[in-house]
């Protein structure tokens, strides 16, 4: 048999005519459940067991200034190709837990239990998905943020203002706490996003959250087997993470891209979000020139759920080849 678009079109014809008929099945019919499976994946780095844990989606009509140095009909079109719409545009957000088998670490937080009203439970949901992979907020060791934006931080605390993880630490990266605890940077932040994030990160750390906070720095271990890799321009601090245990590794890159089917495919392209467009673009490139030559995983924050995957170039830009799904460990 020939598929073509004839063959599909008389197949939709057919579907929609027999819906038409009479059921032959007494007593089938059954309401429709209404919501979406627990989202969590696991896989192994050597002897560390990785899950990583979805807090949702964000949607949101793409604004023409979306992307700074780049036609918005290109980035429209651009969007349409990977089967997606401007006007009705998602970005996955995927912290992940490592368990070390010493200790159990959670890297970045998700948006925060609070969203899960706020975006009628379209994010948020990194608690609830948590729980349903086994792992209780309470046994987390060690929190480490890469970065002071608010789809990584928020999750620090739970809808009451509570501590999310009451038991653990939370280490955040040397460069980016000394440049949103500063003042000065503070006074010279322009209105609308910036002054917005100063005034989430003032609230955020401080009270029961700033006791727990110890900063680290790039290039140093940051726990056993994670060590921390500055990968600047997203923001001024932003950190990566190279999680490795044996000869095996998986590099978790936070915000060196967002979505990859737009930021990896185009490296060139400043998204508004990224703090200093111009160095975000050569951290990406230098960053992206690496995972493919060495063929290493990455995991990324904004990749497709499990957003875990390889890159390899591809012209000017790069693909990245989300690994084949496993239903054992």
């Amino acid at each position: 048999m020939t598929i073509d678009r004839r063959t599909v079109l008389t197949a939709a014809g057919a579907a929609a005519l027999a819906s038409q008929l009479p059921s032959t099945t007494a007593n089938a019919a059954s309401p429709p459940t209404g919501q979406q499976n627990a989202g969590f994946y696991r896989y192994k780095v050597g002897d560390f067991e990785i899950t990583v844990v979805t807090d949702g989606v964000n949607r949101f009509k793409v604004p023409e200034n979306f992307i700074t140095n780049v036609k918005f009909d290109d980035v429209k079109a651009e969007i349409a190709q990977s089967f997606m719409s401007a006007d009705e545009f998602s970005v996955p957000y995927s912290p992940i837990v490592v368990n070390t088998g010493s200790k159990l670490i959670v890297i970045d937080t998700g948006t925060g239990e609070a969203n899960f009203a706020t975006s009628k439970g379209a994010a948020g949901q990194f608690q609830r998905n948590l729980a349903a992979a086994g792992i209780d907020a309470k046994n987390v060791d060690t929190v480490i943020i890469s970065h002071y934006h608010g789809d990584h931080v928020n999750g620090l605390l739970k809808a009451d203002g509570t501590l999310a993880f009451p038991n653990a630490e939370i280490l955040v990266p040397a460069t980016e706490h000394k440049f949103w605890m500063d003042d000065g940077e503070m006074s010279r932040a322009t209105p609308g996003r910036m002054q917005g994030l100063f005034k989430n990160n003032r609230s955020l750390f401080s009270g029961e959250v700033a006791k727990r906070v110890k900063t680290y720095d790039a290039g140093k271990e940051v726990v056993s087997g994670i060590t921390a890799v500055a990968t600047p321009g997203h923001t001024p601090g932003h950190t990566s993470h190279i999680i490795a245990s044996g000869n095996k590794r998986v590099v978790a890159q936070a915000d060196v891209t967002n979505v990859p089917f737009l930021f990896a495919k185009n490296p060139g392209w400043h998204a508004a979000f990224d703090q200093d467009g111009k160095m975000a673009e050569e951290t990406r490139r230098k960053f992206y020139d690496m995972l493919a030559a060495e063929k290493v995983t990455v995991q990324g924050f904004h990749y497709p759920f499990p957003a875990v995957g390889h890159v390899e170039k591809d012209g000017n830009g790069y693909r990245v080849i989300p690994v084949m799904w496993s239903s054992s460990l």
